[in-house]
């Protein structure tokens, strides 16, 4: 019963899965209108927090994001519902992809979804005109800000940068030490069982892939699926972008030589192309780009079995493993460290470090807004494209002036694509 006055929010949350389109940059920026402005859940300081606390963790950051913010409306039970209610919608749509691969025309999806890139500028935009005016206040927020736009823009596609901002940012502001808050709170006592079950997935996982490898146990892919997926899940930094092509890399490319190798039809592969559609596809769907381990963990198992009710059972199987796999690690980390961030931060050396962690946040939009407009043609046969600007503009102004919700934004522009 305790649940029933969470369900307006957990309504939004998925409201939000199904129109989040862009990636975690874009993501934040949705989140910005849905959560801070719509509907007060959060702060735009708690937003901005909990989005700089994830980027220093492995995982999908967006998805660590709104899973805090479930913890903070309700407790662990919140987050997990709310976890689960966000990944769903993209899990369910790319493990789906996985059995309409063949069927399915990509170019067809990239017209209905050609007008959904400047959109996205158009929330980032958004977000980071929001944001700047929260975070940056003196001279020492602007450097920051404007440091970590440039190293963003510059070195967008290494998974270290976005970390290694965020670290740079908070050491940055307690180089002085004025602004000192005066906190008294006593340290909560810290939940270890999150932590324990992260550690012991992972080393049992591990063994047990090892140990089914050693022998040759037959049908054993379920399983170095799951290890592989579940390892990928708590080492990757810089989310999506990094963890598809760890993936290509994993099942495509080093799979494929070990079962040349040793002849063993047991070792996972994945085509190719079908792995380039589904990377092309994950980008066009809403939610988080993780949910591609949904579509591998389908492709991965397809053809187990000698029946076709065999084999349609065990991609499913396929699909559940990818998506379980893929996302536990994110939630478990996240819902281990935060307590223990809101126990350091008693601390005046971490309150401060919030200022730097925020500037560089905002810079960090910034050059995502920039980065993205790269593959947006606003110039198309030497003239500009008056559509694509009119989308960016038009999604900023009715974000930062109208009460508008962001899914009629996202139907409108899918509509563009569609007719035009």
């Amino acid at each position: 019963m305790v649940m029933l006055r969470h369900l307006h929010f957990l309504k939004t949350v998925f409201l939000h899965s199904v129109t989040a389109f862009g990636g975690p940059q874009a993501h934040i920026a949705m989140m910005m209108k849905t959560f801070v402005h719509q509907r007060p859940y959060v702060t735009k300081e708690e937003l901005l927090e909990y989005n700089g606390f994830c980027q220093l963790l492995p995982g999908a950051s967006s998805t660590q994001t709104i899973t805090l913010i479930g913890y903070k409306r309700g407790g662990i039970l919140l987050a997990v519902l709310t976890l689960i209610i966000w990944i769903l919608p993209a899990s369910i749509l790319m493990g789906a992809f996985s059995f309409l691969a063949g069927y399915i025309d990509k170019r067809d999806l990239e017209h209905i979804f050609k007008f959904i890139p400047p959109m996205a500028v158009g929330f980032l935009v958004y977000a980071a005109v929001i944001a700047f005016g929260t975070s940056i206040r003196n001279t020492i927020t602007w450097v920051i800000m404007l440091v970590s736009a440039a190293a963003t823009y510059l070195l967008f596609k290494q998974p270290w940068i976005f970390p290694l901002l965020i670290v740079l940012g908070g050491i940055t502001t307690n180089l002085s030490r004025k602004r000192i808050p005066q906190i008294e709170q006593k340290p909560r006592k810290i939940k270890w069982w999150n932590i324990w079950m992260f550690a012991i997935i992972f080393i049992a996982a591990g063994f047990i892939s090892s140990t089914a490898k050693k022998n040759n146990w037959p049908n054993r892919k379920p399983i170095n699926l799951f290890e592989n997926t579940y390892r990928m899940g708590s080492l990757v930094f810089g989310g999506g972008q990094v963890l598809m092509p760890m993936m290509y890399e994993q099942f495509c490319i080093r799979s494929a030589v070990a079962k040349q190798k040793k002849h063993d039809q047991n070792v996972i592969t994945i085509d190719k192309d079908d792995m380039y559609n589904g990377m092309g596809i994950v980008r066009a769907i809403p939610g988080p780009v993780f949910s591609i381990a949904s579509f591998a963990g389908g492709m991965a198992l397809k053809d187990m079995g000698t029946k076709p009710e065999e084999r349609t059972a065990m991609q499913l199987l396929g699909c559940l493993i990818g998506t379980i796999a893929i996302f536990l690690p994110s939630a478990l980390l996240v819902l281990f460290f935060f307590p223990i961030w809101n126990n350091l931060k008693k601390y005046a050396a971490i309150y401060r470090s919030i200022e730097g962690i925020n500037a560089a946040v905002v810079g960090i939009l910034i050059a995502a807004t920039l980065f993205i407009m790269k593959d947006i043609s606003i110039i198309e046969a030497k003239t500009i494209s008056f559509i694509n600007v009119g989308i960016i503009l038009g999604t900023f102004l009715l974000l930062h002036y109208t009460k508008i919700p962001s899914p009629i934004i996202v139907i409108f522009c899918l509509l563009v694509g569609y007719f035009l």
